[in-house]
């Protein structure tokens, strides 16, 4: 291909500015076409919030101050590109910290007015099911997906690009909180996800037997606080009478109930909507144990199963690169009163 065609192909091609600070990363990314990475830079602060033993909003807006021009030239460094090439911004507005939020917003607002260049905001649940797209260029919707992280538990059927449909929540606890919590329950500290999911390698999911919460008239709903309190009750009962509790077994005890009740909905769902293509997305889908127990069910009633790597479940700007691509070729542009909007809804705009 001559200089001049390569030219004229790179015009026509969308490269987005990605933007992530919903909780406690600071992110950035440059996105081709929707699918290619070029550049996914993510600063994290678990060791600061690990001596408090979780996210402390004030310290997390600081920190993306300090970090979010360094990671944003970053990120543009690695893609050897400028903004100049950028073809818009797309940014997390919400849900998640609000004071986390506004950093990013307030960057990626700048540098669209600075550059003229299009402002796209996007809903930080719909990244985590964008970053399917990435790793996985044959997938398109309409397919199921269940989000599982530390503020959400969702079953959702995606229509289209940025169309949700929501078929089950959690009624109380999300999934990635009530891993939180019984990590610290049992000494295992923050972030409760990945230890339990280590110590749980080494214990018998079968040696504790929790409950699974089913909601009447509501299938494919979730509920977590059950399961979380019987967890502490027994922890309660076997310190007064004195006995020694297997903090793995407890783990892959506990684990094991999450799993199933996660699975055992999904799969029926997928039966009831006749969907073949099922996917997972969200911090708690790089949990082996639930990837595992899923693949093993898909492969049984023959439903493709899709899944992103770890690094692009926890939270990213490359995924968030992918959702602002599809809403930038629907025609989707934010104003410059774009705001954070920490308790956004999926669906919601």
């Amino acid at each position: 291909m001559d200089d001049k065609m390569e030219a004229e192909k790179k015009e026509q091609d969308v490269y987005i500015l990605a933007i992530e600070s919903s909780c406690d990363e600071t992110a950035a990314a440059v996105v081709k076409n929707g699918r290619e990475v070029l550049s996914n830079v993510i600063s994290s602060q678990i060791a600061l919030h690990t001596l408090f033993g979780g996210v402390v909003p004030e310290i997390a807006s600081r920190k993306h101050i300090e970090k979010i021009n360094q990671v944003i030239q970053e990120a543009l460094d690695e893609a050897d590109m400028t903004l100049d090439e950028m073809t818009a911004v797309g940014v997390t507005y919400g849900p998640g910290l609000v004071g986390a939020l506004l950093v990013g917003v307030s960057a990626a607002k700048a540098i669209a007015y600075a550059k003229k260049l299009p402002l796209i905001g996007v809903h930080h649940i719909e990244g985590h099911v964008s970053a399917n797209f990435i790793e996985n260029k044959e997938l398109e919707p309409p397919f199921l997906c269940l989000i599982v992280s530390g503020g959400h538990t969702h079953l959702v059927k995606m229509k289209d690009y940025g169309e949700f449909e929501i078929i089950g929540r959690t009624r109380d606890d999300a999934a990635g909180e009530a891993f939180d919590k019984v990590a610290r329950a049992i000494g295992l500290g923050y972030p409760g996800g990945p230890k339990i999911d280590k110590a749980a390698r080494e214990g018998n999911p079968h040696a504790m037997e929790f409950p699974r919460a089913k909601i009447e008239g509501a299938p494919y709903d979730f509920s977590f606080s059950g399961l979380k309190s019987a967890v502490l009750n027994y922890l309660n009962h076997e310190k007064m009478r004195g006995e020694e509790v297997s903090r793995n077994d407890l783990a892959a005890s506990f684990q094991n109930a999450v799993v199933e009740s996660l699975v055992s909905r999904t799969i029926l769902a997928a039966r009831e909507f006749n969907i073949r293509d099922v996917v997972i997305a969200g911090g708690v889908a790089s949990n082996s144990a639930l990837r595992a127990a899923m693949k093993v069910a898909c492969e049984k009633e023959g439903f493709r199963f899709y899944y992103p790597s770890p690094a692009l479940c926890t939270d990213n700007a490359a995924m968030i690169g992918a959702a602002a691509y599809y809403e930038y070729q629907k025609g989707t542009r934010s104003g410059w009163d774009l705001n954070a909007v920490p308790n956004l809804k999926l669906g919601e705009r």
